[in-house]
């Protein structure tokens, strides 16, 4: 029997590497976007996974940082997948890269809303569905919620929050066969890396003891170890090629 899993934040980057894996993996999906932009990437994605993985997709638009919503994306998923959810996905994510002085609370509060928060919406919404059949939550938190990163105050504070809710979700839900954990990234060659200049991009890679920047289907492959142990919940691993060892 199929299963279903909604991913937010899941048209690019490491959410389009998680996308794909689920889609190999036999799940159904419900992605989330958020503009004209974001959509044509999510319809090309959604035509993707069912030409190469004969499952069934959808998008829906949804800001997951507005509670109303993600009542809506949640609902929209549901109907698509007659009712049953096997997996949820929180990976939205934004970042400001400011020094935390310069700042403005409206940027910091879209950062914490995003990263944190839409993770509270999309939990609370997709938990009364999760309960009772072997379920999973796997969150995206980052090496920023394990260590310090200048000009990333709000982005650290959002990932640490990520780590503290999984565990208090993970304690909670285990009783009732729902396990929750989270992934948190090192330094993975997405968009925000594409564009750094080669000597930069060298210097950033001697900094890492494996010696060199991972990809996102690094991401894609923690998160199928995830959803595949079952004896696994309320941890953070961190694929970071032991640039930070917590």
């Amino acid at each position: 029997m199929s299963k279903n899993a909604i991913i937010t934040g899941g048209t690019r980057g490491l959410g389009e590497a998680m996308t794909l894996k689920l889609g190999e993996m036999g799940y159904n999906v419900a992605i989330n976007y958020t503009s004209e932009r974001s959509a044509a990437l999510a319809d090309a994605l959604v035509k993707r996974l069912a030409d190469e993985y004969c499952v069934k997709a959808v998008a829906i638009k949804a800001d997951v940082s507005d509670y109303a919503s993600c009542e809506n994306l949640v609902k929209s998923a549901l109907e698509f997948f007659g009712g049953e959810l096997d997996v949820l996905i929180n990976n939205a994510g934004i970042t400001n890269n400011c020094n935390f002085i310069d700042i403005t609370p409206e940027a910091y509060m879209r950062v914490i809303n995003t990263n944190l928060v839409s993770m509270l919406h999309m939990s609370h919404l997709c938990l009364p569905h999760l309960v009772d059949h072997d379920s999973c939550i796997v969150n995206t938190a980052s090496v920023g919620g394990l260590v310090g990163v200048v000009n990333q105050a709000d982005y650290c504070a959002a990932k640490s929050g990520v780590i503290g809710l999984t565990r208090a979700l993970a304690m909670e839900f285990a009783p009732r066969k729902v396990r929750v954990n989270a992934i948190a990234p090192g330094m993975i060659m997405t968009d925000m890396l594409r564009g750094v200049n080669q000597d930069e991009l060298n210097a950033l890679a001697a900094t890492i003891p494996q010696g060199y920047i991972g990809a996102p289907s690094d991401i894609a492959g923690c998160m199928e170890y995830i959803l595949t142990a079952p004896y696994l919940t309320g941890q953070t691993i961190s694929p970071n090629g032991g640039f930070v060892m917590p």
